[in-house]
């Protein structure tokens, strides 16, 4: 006996909204029963992981900050998802694009560079996260070459550039010999939404983003294109939409935005290159982008709620001894637990005999 995953012919609406909740709650189960299996309490570790953040004004502040990179880049991955290409490089991405920006940052560093400076440096990101996601699109296109792995593997490439930048030529001779560079200057630093805040403009930046990507996949023909590739390629194909022109765009889109993200998280916070510059958000976005059900104002709801982890995790390393690592497991349960909620919404169990009967 086997069993079978067959198309539900009508999906309630009231299930595809109730879904991602339901699985937001059984991940907190399974979290819990690991918590309590550690020997420690998973009420505690619900007040330390969700109630402390959300009580404390500066726990706020750093949720919206957190929640600004993971918005930006898991809206750009949107537009590849939703066309059925996967691209899990953004990491990459975001990694290249914080370089081309710190490289125009330290190239003015010391100089009387005005306001000019900082949007040059954004509109640099975009384009070095856009060439960079446009390497796994152009490979696919030309030479068939699976964007899964290319993508995957430019993360590494990007994050070693990085590594020798920081040690090497950008490091800061003054610096005690600490792979790290100079500290940019106000001209090339983004500034805060309000006086001795932590949230920077770099928030407005990821609303801009959603309500743009919301009319662009809601009322547009490249929305329609991107719905349609993803659903029935060869329809597409037979509309005259170019399978290759739409890989280019959705990477060249994905990469930019992460390459903003890379110069807004270093350029608003970090403040200077150094080897480390995320918090594994390029990978974290694509948990964020199928809990939002590729939707815009979805993504947003779930950059929130995971960055809510970030924060929670790093007071229960505190508070609780537990480890950091938990945070990340924690994500990964997230996620399948979505995944298996849309796939119950989305197809019925049938057992099946061998020989093919019910």
């Amino acid at each position: 006996m086997r069993f079978e995953l067959t198309p539900r012919t009508n999906i309630s609406p009231v299930m595809r909204a109730v879904a991602p909740v339901v699985a937001f709650i059984t991940a907190f189960l399974i979290a819990g029963f690991v918590i309590w299996l550690m020997g420690r309490s998973p009420i505690a570790a619900f007040d330390v992981y969700v109630l402390q953040p959300l009580s404390d004004p500066w726990s706020l502040q750093e949720l919206v900050v957190k929640a600004t990179p993971l918005a930006l880049i898991a809206i750009g991955l949107s537009y590849c998802f939703r066309a059925n290409l996967w691209n899990i490089g953004a990491e990459g991405q975001y990694t290249m694009g914080a370089i081309f920006g710190s490289w125009l940052a330290l190239n003015t560093h010391g100089t009387d560079a005005g306001l000019w400076v900082l949007p040059l440096m954004l509109l640099l990101s975009i384009l070095g996260g856009a060439l960079y996601g446009l390497i796994p699109a152009f490979l696919k296109t030309r030479f068939g070459v699976n964007e899964i792995l290319t993508s995957l593997m430019l993360v590494y490439v990007a994050q070693q550039i990085l590594d020798y930048l920081a040690r090497g030529p950008w490091r800061d001779p003054k610096g005690f010999n600490f792979p790290q560079s100079v500290t940019f200057d106000p001209a090339a630093t983004l500034p805060s939404i309000l006086e001795e805040s932590r949230v920077h403009y770099g928030a407005i930046f990821a609303l801009v983003a959603i309500l743009v990507t919301a009319v662009i996949l809601g009322r547009t023909l490249f929305g329609y294109r991107l719905k349609l590739t993803g659903d029935a390629p060869r329809a597409a194909q037979f509309a005259g939409f170019s399978a290759r022109s739409t890989t280019l765009a959705v990477f060249a889109i994905s990469g930019g935005l992460a390459g903003l993200a890379g110069i807004v998280e270093v350029s608003g916070q970090i403040g200077q290159i150094q080897p480390s510059i995320s918090n594994n958000y390029g990978f974290t976005a694509i948990t964020v982008a199928f809990l939002g059900r590729l939707n815009p104002v979805g993504i947003l709801i779930a950059s929130l709620v995971v960055a809510l982890t970030f924060i929670g995790g790093e007071n229960a390393q505190i508070l609780l001894k537990l480890p950091l690592d938990l945070t990340q497991a924690f994500q990964g349960i997230l996620l399948m637990c979505v995944l298996a909620a849309d796939a119950m919404v989305s197809y019925r169990i049938r057992f099946a005999t061998r020989g093919g009967g019910k």
